[in-house]
């Protein structure tokens, strides 16, 4: 595999490590750069409108966070915005959805920005995708 460039991003490297502070170095370059990272109250809101049935839970991931229902990632918070995984289902049940990266180099997504508000039509959309997206293969011990 050849050397990248100075300054160019090889996949598994330092990018997504610590520095000393312990900081990701992808998120304290975003810091620098001026680049909104998510809030964790935002996170908080998106996760609590979520209907218990749903498992919902958030990890931490390059400064920004992934979205989770009982196991299955379904979606990012990235920049204090909402992205769901495309699936058919997703698409009927918004009608015309905004599909934008969640960030560079990223595979578009759903962008949900009026919809956060309204838990009952949050909790449906997340539903119909998680049925439709692969389930979590179990770890080998």
């Amino acid at each position: 595999m050849p050397r990248p460039w100075p300054g160019e991003r090889t996949p598994g490297k330092d990018h997504d490590r610590p520095d000393s502070s312990g900081v990701p170095r992808i998120a304290k370059r975003k810091q620098e750069n001026g680049e909104m990272a998510s809030d964790q109250s935002f996170v908080d809101y998106v996760v609590d409108q979520l209907h218990s049935d749903l498992g919902a839970s958030q990890k931490k991931m390059f400064g920004e966070y992934g979205l989770y229902s009982n196991g299955t990632f379904f979606g990012v918070i990235c920049d204090n915005r909402l992205f769901i995984k495309p699936t058919p289902g997703g698409r009927a049940f918004i009608g015309e959805p905004v599909e934008a990266p969640a960030y560079a180099g990223a595979k578009p997504s759903f962008l949900i920005e009026d919809g956060v508000e309204d838990a009952e039509w949050l909790s449906e959309l997340v539903r119909l995708t998680v049925a439709e997206l692969p389930k979590p293969k179990k770890k080998k011990k």
